[in-house]
């Protein structure tokens, strides 16, 4: 493979050190991309630019708070600086709330939510636009939720978080197109990934969500995923621009 293999693109994926992330960032790298591979973990992102790298691919790691704009402008630089600028931006970390309701939520737990699923996608998009809009094309994926869909999914802040990507999404879709620049999202349904969730025991945000969880079907692998995303960020949906596509077997539909 060539730094100008079949894409060539280079891709930023985050929250690329396990997961969604991970699969994701091999699949663009077995399609030819040159993958910067961001995570907070730096085991997890040295371990997925290995298995890149052992495929015959290539890849870069940085790590640290992606919440930060320090982090972020980082990001975006190794980019640049080692690949010559950004084609894809994939806004896939995330992390989930206790599944607490409303009259439950911390300040804490709401801010590190909200910071982290909703202004790390804004700052990450607002710090890769320039390079895209002076090459005149780019693709962005967002990681929205099957609770970006509906209230019954998670708790308050996590389900305001993914509302507010779907938001942005949409957004950036508009503001952009006429600039070559397409943004959509994946609407993740269970998916098998290391992610797990603190619930506090008696919580009634758990217990009023409980009823509501029996149809969430099979668990999609993180590579079902993954086959979205690339998908997308894709050639072959030029045309495909603002949708938040659920990758949920059904789930939405229910």
């Amino acid at each position: 493979m060539t730094t100008t293999g079949p894409d060539g693109r280079s891709v930023i994926v985050t929250g690329a050190g396990s997961g969604i992330g991970r699969a994701a960032a091999l699949a663009f790298a077995a399609q030819g991309a040159r993958v910067v591979v961001a995570d907070l973990n730096p085991e997890g992102a040295a371990a997925v630019v290995a298995e890149i790298e052992a495929a015959g691919g290539t890849a870069v790691p940085v790590t640290g708070d992606l919440s930060e704009q320090a982090v972020v402008d980082r990001v975006t630089a190794t980019a640049v600086e080692r690949f010559g600028g950004v084609d894809v931006l994939v806004n896939n970390a995330g992390i989930m709330d206790r599944m607490s309701a409303v009259a439950e939520v911390s300040d804490a737990e709401w801010e590190r939510v909200i910071r982290v699923n909703l202004t790390t996608p804004f700052l990450l998009a607002r710090s890769v636009l320039p390079h895209m809009l002076a090459a005149g094309r780019g693709a962005i994926v967002n990681t929205a939720s099957e609770a970006s869909l509906r209230g019954s999914a998670a708790g308050a802040a996590y389900t305001a978080s993914k509302h507010g990507v779907v938001g942005l999404t949409k957004s950036l879709a508009v503001m952009y197109r006429d600039q070559g620049i397409r943004t959509n999202a994946v609407a993740p349904g269970g998916t098998r990934t290391a992610i797990t969730v603190d619930v506090e025991a008696g919580a009634h945000g758990p217990a009023a969500l409980a009823p509501y969880m029996g149809n969430v079907g099979r668990a999609a692998e993180a590579e079902e995923q993954a086959a979205a995303i690339v998908f997308l960020a894709s050639d072959a949906a030029s045309n495909i621009n603002g949708v938040i596509l659920p990758v949920d077997n059904g789930w939405a539909a229910a």
